[in-house]
């Protein structure tokens, strides 16, 4: 018996996606099926852990599975399951996920997709699977009962935007979800599925491998036969209803990797991880001996549009003797693995296991650490020169990630060997600092980079100026997370890093360093004066003026010591809210410029000259711009300038 209903509208939003779901989006709408099954498994999955403390949960009579059942006359499709079921609460909130998980970020990616694919691909990361069901029928109707309760919950919608909530009865905690198929429409991607084959033909391409029985309810008919197996005669034919098993049910991570094609691995990849694409690279394992377990790891075919996010939940599905007991297993992987999708199964740990027994079990430790090792392995082979365009595609997807490995003390050598980094050596490749420092050219011993918002910005910044006179590589450290890695990355290989912004530049044979180094200081000496009155002028604003040996043609920058924060370092603490007193750089001065002559010109005649002041905020101003800071006072600037253009 079902009570009167209430109504409930979706946001703006979730309207919007359903529409571009129904007229548009899936390319195979017979995935569908998959999302449902998908989610009947872990309905399946939830109770049986539930179990494990109240094992009354589970009906002797009825073993966990799943149904399926169709009827051509009234072109319904259902689906059901026995598993934990939802509550009233849970059917809004879970049935409404579309409305919540991402909807303006979908929307605009929906809007920016380019082909079918695509838009294939976003489905997936954004957990709008169930709504798939839209794509196949005009309505969808949901019954759920939580194995807790008695009560059960209606839910039902036609995509229009609203959708119903009424109490209901059902036999049995579970779930049943009916829906009023379409019309079949093969051109277009939609099979009849009140049809016995298409179903069946579904299921094993999509969901072969769920670990519960997916039965199909089956209709046919017999006549009475002889000894000999013909039919009697005149006997009449009888129908037979039954249901029938249409998965193996074999989990697959439990398969010798010889006996599994690439399309199943695919295809348990797309159920595992709610994927609509390929994966990028997979890998098993199996550890055996006092402690035994078993690996299957995927690498998502593109990075997740949650990589980032501060609340994401990541993690392995952990098993003990193919029970699930965790979903997310965020013990199993470090932070910087957050991307890797997977299965780890072990008949050695314990079925009754909470958080904090995970994260203090040395075994669990040890599977994570043979993890890590197994996908540094993994992607170290791929660095190869044959493989170069494959790991490309990998760093550009998760090199962002990695690069936080550099800070896992365990992994953090490790980790460096997969770092890549755009560098002066080439327009388009990326480079390794193993790859540098066989370039290095002779007499160099330090790994040069420079820091910044972007490649323009550092490949034009004043700072690189003698490294190019000497064709002296430097590596560009332009993502956000290069400002805090690289202090974790003090040498490589005996060679020391060291910023071009950053302390005294010498470059060239030890000849020429003595040479320059012996220039530089008989001008400072001879532009003392000078130069303190330019210090004078610049007090609050930098530690010390001096002359420079890392510039050829710009006339200023700034540069800061060997252990202060860059300008971008400074920027991102203060815009994660951080309190970062200001520090004072030092400006240094071309000592070749042409500018030099004209304020030592203006200082010779009158050292109290007012425009000497003036110069040296230009100059402070101008090394500002240049590295992409902003300036302290815009208007006095703008000022100065424009006073110098009418003189």
């Amino acid at each position: 018996m079902t009570t009167k209903s209430e109504s409930y509208e979706f946001k703006s939003e979730a309207r919007q996606l359903l529409e571009l779901m129904i007229h548009s989006l899936y390319s195979n709408k017979e995935i569908f099926l998959r999302e449902l099954i998908s989610n009947s498994s872990d309905a399946l999955d939830k109770l049986r852990f539930e179990a494990i403390a109240n094992p009354d949960l589970l009906d002797e009579e009825r073993p966990l599975g799943i149904r399926i059942d169709c009827d051509p006359e009234t072109r319904t499709f259902t689906i059901s399951d026995n598993g934990i079921g939802m509550t009233r609460d849970e059917l809004i909130d879970n049935l409404g996920t579309i409305a919540k998980s991402g909807t303006r970020e979908f929307s605009q990616k929906m809007s920016d997709s380019k082909s079918k694919s695509d838009v294939d691909a976003l489905i997936g990361q954004f957990g709008v699977g169930f709504y798939s069901s839209f794509m196949a029928a005009s309505s969808v109707e949901v019954i759920s009962r939580h194995a807790l309760e008695e009560q059960a919950t209606k839910w039902s919608s036609s995509g229009d935007g609203t959708f119903e909530i009424a109490d209901t009865t059902r036999d049995a905690p579970g779930t049943t979800i009916k829906l009023m198929l379409r019309d079949a429409d093969p051109e277009n991607g939609l099979e009849d599925f009140t049809q016995e084959w298409v179903i069946k033909q579904t299921v094993k391409r999509y969901s072969d491998f769920v670990q519960y029985p997916i039965e199909l309810r089956v209709t046919r008919t017999e006549v009475e036969r002889d000894d000999d197996g013909k039919a009697v005669e005149g006997a009449e034919e009888k129908t037979i209803v039954e249901w029938q098993t249409v998965n193996s049910m074999k989990a697959i991570w439990t398969r010798s990797p010889s006996d599994v094609s690439d399309d199943e691995y695919s295809e348990f990849y797309k159920h595992l991880a709610r994927d609509w694409e390929d994966p990028f690279d997979r890998l098993t394992f199996k550890v055996e001996g006092t402690f035994e377990y078993q690996a299957l790891l995927f690498i998502p075919g593109r990075a997740p549009y949650d990589l980032f996010y501060r609340d994401q939940k990541y993690g392995l599905q952990l098993y003990v003797n193919r029970v699930l007991i965790k979903e997310a297993a965020d013990e199993l992987l470090p932070e910087w693995l957050r991307f890797m999708k997977g299965v780890v199964d072990s008949p050695d740990l314990s079925l009754n296991v909470s958080r904090e027994i995970l994260q203090n079990d040395r075994r669990v430790a040890a599977i994570r650490k043979r993890i890590c090792k197994k996908v540094i392995d993994q992607l170290k082979a791929l660095k190869n020169d044959e493989n170069r365009d494959k790991y490309t595609t990998f760093w550009e997807n998760y090199g962002q990630v990695i690069k936080e490995g550099s800070t896992d003390a365990d992994f953090k050598d490790s980790v460096q060997e997969l770092l890549w980094f755009k560098s002066s050596n080439s327009e388009e490749d990326y480079t390794s600092l193993a790859e540098y420092v066989d370039r290095m050219v002779e007499g160099q011993d330090t790994i040069y980079y420079i820091t910044g918002a972007n490649r323009a910005a550092v490949e034009n910044s004043p700072h690189l100026e003698a490294f190019r006179a000497k064709g002296i590589e430097v590596l560009y450290l332009v993502d956000p997370i290069d400002e805090i890695i690289i202090g974790h990355i003090p040498e490589f290989q005996e060679k020391k890093l060291q910023s071009a912004s950053k302390g005294d530049v010498e470059l060239g044979s030890e000849e020429e360093r003595k040479a320059a180094e012996e220039s530089k200081k008989e001008k400072a000496e001879s532009h003392a004066p000078l130069l303190e009155k330019l210090q004078a002028a610049l007090d609050t604003h930098v530690k010390e003026v001096r002359f420079s040996s890392r510039l050829t043609d710009s006339a200023a920058c700034l540069v800061g010591e060997e252990f202060d924060m860059t300008p971008g370092l400074e920027r991102l603490l203060k815009q994660s809210g951080q309190d970062v007193p200001t520090q004072k750089r030092i400006l240094e001065i071309n000592p070749e410029h042409a500018v030099l002559g004209k304020l030592k010109g203006l200082f010779d005649a009158d050292s109290n000259d007012p425009k000497l002041a003036d110069y040296a905020h230009l100059l402070h101003g101008q090394a500002l711009i240049a590295e992409g800071s902003s300036l302290p006072d815009p208007a006095s600037f703008a000022q100065r300038i424009t006073e110098l253009m009418v003189q």
